[in-house]
């Protein structure tokens, strides 16, 4: 599978005479600031407890998309430093030198991605996997082709499954004009296998106060962090349900979406998994980590065994690492540009598809809505249906 970014996704739609601007994902991470719901000790680790070849292999991450196992097909981190925001609820500065439409570069540590007005993602299709939007800090406003719509952010998660077929826009609404916007969050594209590629979209909102947060303090009184996406920790609340119709939504999938935060020095042991899931820890932000017997450069991901205990180590600084892990689908994966299917074929057909219904249409005035500067966090279901968070 070639894994492509969001220039490489719009350019194809394009080529092939798609209406809509065609993206990729989002994604983007940062420290979580909601309580914790639960204390808890930690034992120490036990690298001897731990098979020396418990690390599988060590690479990179390189530039985004980060490398991905099966079912995980796609995963990006997103830290954006807006600054003040204006009437329009983009950026109060300069957008000379910027490749508008398509602009990655980081100037002045922010990018507008797609957007033109406001940074983000306008209407875009996906057809054949989940999204899971992890927004640490900022907001996203999003709005898609079944007329639902919502805002969130700031701890909160959105897990889309477009299944048959969506378009949708993430915008990324810069609501104060008095200090800066700081955008963090991860995008993580989950597969589907054969049977559900074609379900009906569906998305789910887990709210932050919903997301366990737990701390974890190990002997020498050094705290971990876990917010606990998908999946869950013995002993502990597991999180709301994915969509139904998702690979997670099967018990026997041992998916987990994890976001660990060690204090300096902390020790913290991950538990074992089932012995055929891929495990891969994403080692985004710190200067050391050890797992197990193997140090871990920073910026680097590590393929774990799954079945055996994992014994992390901070080094001397705050760690953030990024934990995926689930059963693999092992079914054939073409993906081109915004579709990840089975088939050449079935690509082909869900280009014609897109071309022919455009996925339901585009029911707002603008490719890249955003709401009402006094909108707080809430969800619109396409039944009418309205959440807002608490």
């Amino acid at each position: 599978m070639t894994e492509l970014n969001r220039r490489d996704a719009l350019g194809r739609l394009a080529a092939v005479g798609a209406a809509a601007t065609a993206a990729g994902a989002v994604a983007g991470c940062a420290r979580p600031e909601a309580q914790p719901i639960e204390a808890t000790s930690a034992p120490a680790p036990q690298p001897t407890a731990a098979p020396a070849d418990l690390v599988r292999r060590v690479r990179p991450l390189g530039a985004p998309p980060w490398p991905t196992l099966d079912p995980f097909l796609f995963c990006v981190h997103h830290d954006d430093a807006y600054p003040q925001g204006n009437a329009d609820l983009g950026p109060a500065a300069s957008l000379i030198d910027r490749q508008m439409g398509s602009d990655f570069e980081g100037i002045d540590g922010w990018r507008m991605y797609h957007g033109r007005k406001v940074p983000g993602f306008p209407s875009h299709p996906h057809r054949g996997f989940e999204t899971v939007t992890v927004v640490r800090r900022g907001l996203v406003d999003h709005s898609d082709s079944l007329g639902a719509t919502a805002r969130y952010g700031d701890g909160d998660v959105q897990w889309l499954t477009a299944g048959d077929g969506i378009q949708h826009a993430e915008m990324f609404p810069l609501l104060r004009q008095d200090q800066p916007n700081p955008l963090e969050l991860f995008q993580i594209w989950l597969n589907l296998p054969k049977a559900d590629k074609r379900a009906p979209p569906h998305f789910t909102m887990i709210w932050r106060d919903k997301v366990p947060h737990i701390v974890a303090t190990d002997p020498a009184g050094r705290t971990t962090e876990i917010e606990v996406v998908a999946g869950h920790l013995a002993g502990h609340p597991p999180p709301p349900p994915p969509p139904p119709r998702s690979w997670a939504a099967r018990p026997d999938s041992d998916v987990a979406i994890w976001t660990l935060r060690l204090a300096p020095g902390a020790a913290w042991t991950l538990p074992a998994a089932q012995p055929d899931t891929n495990r891969a820890l994403y080692f985004f932000e710190g200067s050391a980590l050890q797992v197990g017997a193997t140090a871990v450069p920073p910026q680097h991901l590590a393929e774990l065994r799954p079945e055996f205990d994992a014994p992390l180590v901070a080094g001397p600084d705050t760690t953030q690492v990024l934990v995926l892990q689930g059963r693999p689908i092992g079914e054939p994966v073409v993906q081109y540009g915004p579709f990840v299917m089975n088939t050449a074929d079935e690509i082909r057909q869900a280009y014609a598809d897109y071309q022919r219904s455009q996925f339901g249409g585009w029911p707002w005035s603008r490719s890249d809505p955003v709401h009402a500067p006094t909108e707080g966090r809430f969800a619109r279901h396409t039944d009418g249906r309205v959440e807002r968070a608490g």
